[in-house]
């Protein structure tokens, strides 16, 4: 049975006015996908202030890795995202954010002071000879959002090499659906394959009047409509995770003229690769019922981030680490992370942390925020975690 680290779950509890310090100014002053200046700026600080560690800046763009060196022995990743939602804050707390359309609605302020607060767990630690091996505390820009060549942050920051040596990488994610003192874990694919599409159909508009006289997009619209949402428990087996969604449908400027072309964008969400491609293949079937009547279309799909897989191994590090916190097994739903990148490459995890307060929550909502006393909770899992990894092989004094 896993025993509790007593030194650490104290020394995590001592860090809590800080960790709430660095998480509301943060909150307070969010910054959208590949923006993230002043957040890095302050990154920086917080991370010269704890000391100990060798920085580099504008990796992937606003992005931090920080490095601990402590001689030979194995290297291990732990990764929070910074970047806000383009959403406007409704919340009367004293800590809501200072920008108009920005928001952290999905927790990355507390990502964010929950590494700086194991930062400075670990730099104690290093001081005293405590640790061996490499560790990398990596600062993501860009989690929710791609720049116009596809890419987002995690892309990026493995593209700069600096990562290429990891042998393992973790993060966590706050979590509204459950409470302060339990987690999530899921082995194997926990978040979905997402990939965006575009469908414009193209027709000839005119007089609404004299509807003959015109090849109507509208009209074709609603049996595509049909088609497309038929892939939902039809052409894909419904004890396979896959699903369609339409977001956005536009077409026509005026009630009496009917358009010219009518646009439909939507997503596509799986967990496998197999279900995706079987998702992107069935959507250019369900397009081809624009010509059978008549128009003509144009397809583009974008495919985003790839499923979330996390190593069972990663996971029982997670596990052992987390105890006495409470753990629930389960997927982490039909949302997409675009730390999958990550852990295609490198054997890694996520964990879901517990932050909800009294009322149930979703992320993304307009008045979302956490019980920041999960913060500390969140700083004891990742640095017993590296503790561990590091035990297993064989870098712990």
């Amino acid at each position: 049975m896993a025993t509790v680290n007593t030194d650490l779950v104290s020394r995590s509890k001592q860090l809590h006015q800080q960790l709430v310090k660095w998480r509301r100014d943060f909150h307070q002053y969010p910054e959208l996908s590949f923006q993230e200046k002043r957040t890095s700026e302050q990154i920086e600080k917080a991370l010269r202030s704890i000391g100990g560690y060798e920085i580099e800046k504008g990796v992937g763009g606003y992005g931090i890795i920080a490095t601990l060196h402590a001689g030979e022995g194995p290297v291990i990743g732990l990764r929070a995202d910074m970047d806000a939602l383009p959403i406007h804050e409704q919340t009367h707390v004293p800590y809501k954010s200072r920008y108009a359309g920005a928001m952290h609605a999905c927790g990355h302020d507390a990502h964010t002071a929950i590494l700086l607060g194991t930062a400075q767990m670990l730099s104690e630690d290093f001081e005293r000879g405590a640790l061996k091996g490499t560790i990398k505390l990596i600062f993501q820009p860009a989690e929710e959002n791609c720049d116009e060549t596809g890419e987002t942050g995690a892309v990026k920051m493995l593209k700069s090499g600096r990562l290429n040596d990891l042998e393992a990488v973790l993060a966590l994610h706050m979590c509204p659906w459950r409470k302060r003192g339990e987690i999530q874990v899921h082995d194997g694919p926990s978040m979905a394959n997402n990939d965006d599409f575009q469908l414009t159909i193209k027709g000839t508009g005119g007089h609404a009047g004299y509807p003959q006289h015109v090849t109507d997009p509208v009209w074709i619209a609603t049996y595509l409509l049909q088609a497309l949402y038929s892939l939902n428990g039809r052409k894909i087996d419904p004890l396979q995770v896959g699903t369609l969604s339409v977001g956005q449908i536009h077409g026509g400027d005026a009630n009496n003229i009917i358009p010219d072309s009518v646009e439909i964008k939507g997503t596509m969400r799986s967990y496998t690769n197999e279900i995706r491609e079987k998702m992107i293949s069935e959507i250019h079937r369900a397009a081809e019922i624009v010509t059978s009547l008549g128009g003509r279309y144009e397809l583009k799909i974008h495919r985003g981030e790839p499923a979330l897989i996390n190593d069972p191994f990663i996971n029982e590090i997670i596990r052992k680490s987390a105890f006495p916190i409470k753990i629930f097994e389960g997927p982490f739903g039909m949302g997409s992370e675009d730390f999958s990148h990550f852990t295609e490459k490198t054997p890694g995890a996520m964990f879901f942390l517990g932050c909800g307060l009294n009322e149930e929550k979703s992320l993304h909502q307009s008045d979302f925020d956490i019980d920041e006393e999960a913060m500390h909770d969140g700083v004891r899992i990742l640095t017993q975690c590296v503790y561990e990894w590091q035990t297993l092989k064989g870098g712990r004094v």
